[in-house]
């Protein structure tokens, strides 16, 4: 494999390294319904709130590649007439890999504050010399989408999430009835395609972190085969048994070894972060 490639590997896609498992972690919701009748649903509880913070620490192997951020604004924005938390995920590469691939990753969601679904989504990416950009607006009551990567509307199932949006929609599923072996499916969207993605419920397991002891619910998703996995169970994604359901740890197997996003840092929490015992 040519030096170029393996850095892909190691750094291209921080943040898809967190958000692949997360964002497959809930059940979509396709059920008929006429836009002038279109009622949002509500969705009660809350695994997050305003001002949270969450940074991720990228490995590969023993050797710190990239860090990935997420934050949640301090106060709602309106768009489409809905009040919207307002998310950004930001992932680079380390400055002493940035001579070989630099990354500067930004992804921005509206999520509607009762439905949990987005409103809007914003892909700013710098990988190396590779630019890429994407503004999408969703009108859930017309299952459909607006984006600039589309030379038309794209139809979408109804609540269909972004890489962003799903993780925090999935942050509020009740797993207390899920059995090992259970598969969940899930429509995403992301550059003018919509996804059909499915993950399983493996059990629980505590972890050791740099943060401490974390009692976890384990996820696997189901990836595409590839020149990256060999196996469709090569990604596990460990979220926090507690009320706030928060992406701990991600580990895959690749081709050329080993990658891990690791939780490092968390401020605002909405909940008691009772699963962490130091």
């Amino acid at each position: 494999m040519k030096m170029k490639n393996f850095i892909k590997i190691l750094n291209m896609k921080p943040l898809i390294c967190l958000m692949l498992p997360m964002l497959l972690a809930f059940t979509s919701n396709n059920s008929g319904s006429n836009a002038d009748s279109f009622v949002y649903r509500k969705i009660t509880g809350g695994a997050f709130s305003y001002k949270e913070q969450l940074s991720y620490r990228v490995h590969y192997g023993f050797i710190n590649a990239a860090v990935i951020d997420l934050s949640v604004g301090a106060d709602a924005v309106s768009v489409n007439n809905r009040n919207t938390y307002y998310i950004k995920a930001e992932g680079k590469t380390i400055s002493t890999f940035d001579w070989m691939f630099k990354v500067r990753d930004k992804f921005e969601t509206y999520i509607d504050q009762d439905a949990l679904a987005p409103q809007k989504f914003i892909k700013a990416v710098i990988e190396d010399s590779y630019k890429d950009t994407d503004v999408a607006i969703f009108k859930h009551p017309d299952k459909v989408l607006f984006s600039t990567k589309a030379k038309g509307q794209l139809k979408m199932s109804e609540y269909t999430q972004d890489v962003i949006s799903a993780i925090y929609y999935a942050r509020n599923l009740d797993f207390k009835n899920a059995k090992v072996g259970q598969e969940y499916l899930i429509d995403v969207y992301l550059d003018n395609e919509i996804y059909n993605l499915k993950f399983k419920y493996d059990g629980k397991e505590t972890i050791k972190t740099d943060l401490g002891k974390v009692k976890c619910l384990r996820l696997v998703p189901k990836v595409v085969v590839d020149r990256v996995f060999k196996k469709e169970d090569d990604l596990t994604l460990w979220v926090s048994d507690d009320d706030n359901k928060i992406p701990i740890r991600v580990k895959a197997k690749i081709a050329v070894g080993s990658l891990k996003v690791d939780l490092v840092k968390y401020s605002n929490l909405k909940n008691s972060f009772s699963a962490l015992s130091k």
